[in-house]
């Protein structure tokens, strides 16, 4: 089996632990397997392959646990830290964003042929990188009484995958740099309002979760620039477009400007956000 279609096996899982295990196991072993210079981490064909879903797979895509219930954005009520039922809602909500985006870096490896062997390996480590943020995020929820499951969530970030299936670059504009960096200007607010809270070990799990982040949403600039320089489009005057046509959400500020230029945003693209704003 090749990487991409062990990243699409991977990604039908349903259940949260066995698929960040698989997840992380599959790209230990794509390391292991491109230190051994003999061995590729995937061939030239494999690379070009154009993979396709059964009826079967694509009913279950994403595969997911029966919980958490999935309801719009807007019943998703506010989260405060400053009970043990808010705090738990909270971190629920930041541990559904991570399940969520170990199934879209799964998606960017099977469903996108052509692409040279880095931009595959780059989104096997991330699919493990948000695996490991999972884990250490419901371990935590669970210490609280609580588990991935035990709070309604919302399917945003899904939603645009989905949008964006059928094009790459709008896949790399609207997900990694736009929906995840979001989680760039979020997360240091809300470590303040854990540290108030008390909770030390939460805020421990979420420095960990920004410096992969930035990491992250620099392989989604990387991709977005490479994708448009290879089309011959402004990279700057293109964004825009890309947010328009597939509806994607209006960011605000405040910015996390040095986390985000530590990504890769250029000055004009920051000066494009502040605008927006």
């Amino acid at each position: 089996m090749s990487l991409r279609d062990q990243a699409l096996q991977i990604l039908l899982i349903c259940d949260p632990h066995d698929k960040a295990l698989a997840a992380r196991a599959a790209h230990q072993l794509a390391q292991e397997a491109t230190g051994k210079a003999a061995v590729p981490a995937l061939s030239e064909a494999d690379r070009q392959a154009q993979l396709a879903l059964t009826a079967e797979q694509a009913a279950i895509m994403p595969g997911r646990p029966a919980r958490p219930l999935l309801v719009s954005a807007t019943q998703v009520p506010s989260r405060s830290p400053f009970t043990l039922e808010g705090r738990a809602a909270l971190l629920h909500a930041i541990c559904h964003i991570e399940f969520n985006a170990i199934n879209l870096a799964l998606d960017a490896v099977w469903r996108f042929a052509g692409m040279p062997t880095a931009f595959y390996m780059d989104w096997l480590q991330v699919a493990a990188e948000e695996a490991l943020h999972f884990n250490l995020l419901r371990e935590h929820l669970q210490s609280l009484g609580h588990d991935y499951g035990d709070f309604d969530a919302h399917d945003g970030l899904w939603a645009m995958c989905d949008k964006t299936k059928d094009d790459i670059l709008a896949r790399m504009a609207l997900v990694p740099r736009t929906l995840e960096a979001r989680g760039l200007d979020a997360t240091p607010l809300i470590q303040d309002k854990l540290t108030r809270a008390g909770d030390h070990r939460a805020v421990e799990i979420l420095d960990i979760i920004l410096r992969d982040e930035v990491g992250h949403v620099a392989i989604g600039n990387r991709w977005f620039h490479h994708l448009c320089q290879e089309r011959g489009e402004d990279a700057v005057a293109l964004y825009p477009q890309l947010v328009q046509r597939y509806e994607a959400p209006r960011l605000r500020p405040p910015f996390n400007e040095a986390a985000r230029r530590a990504a890769g945003f250029t000055t004009e693209e920051l000066a494009f956000l502040l605008g927006a704003g």
